[in-house]
């Protein structure tokens, strides 16, 4: 089932986190495609919060993982952007991470493609303009 939800300012943001959540339906991987400074840490830190981690969340770009605790799950947020060869994400246990049965939200998915599981939800952001943004989530 697909959802579209439009937003005007960021102040939005967190009906898109629980648009996400309930989304879910048993998965735990979700990958956010998006040009850059479209917002992906931005509403990856509105889906920590709504699920109870209390940790700041920022973008892993150098550390590629970071782990916040939720109320009732560990959260992993990827950030994929520096990973020129599947190989780097296999060295780092990527494999395992994915398959834990943890929630995974992952920034640039389309860098470790062959290592996605099958039952992954989308969400795409589009941005329409300096606040504006459209979320497809899938």
């Amino acid at each position: 089932m697909e959802r579209i939800i439009d937003i005007d300012s960021i102040d939005e943001l967190d009906k898109v986190a629980e648009a996400v959540v309930e989304a879910l339906e048993g998965r735990t991987v979700v990958a956010f495609d998006a040009p850059m400074g479209a917002g992906k840490t931005t509403l990856i830190s509105r889906i920590a919060a709504y699920l109870g981690a209390e940790d700041a969340v920022t973008s892993p770009t150098f550390a590629i993982v970071n782990q916040y605790e939720g109320r009732d799950r560990t959260i992993y947020h990827f950030d994929m952007y520096r990973i020129e060869r599947v190989e780097e994400a296999l060295d780092f246990g990527s494999e395992e991470y994915l398959s834990s049965g943890e929630l995974c939200l992952v920034e640039w998915p389309e860098k470790i493609e062959g290592l996605m599981p099958d039952a992954v939800m989308e969400v795409r952001i589009t941005v329409e303009g300096p606040t504006e943004r459209s979320f497809e989530i899938e």
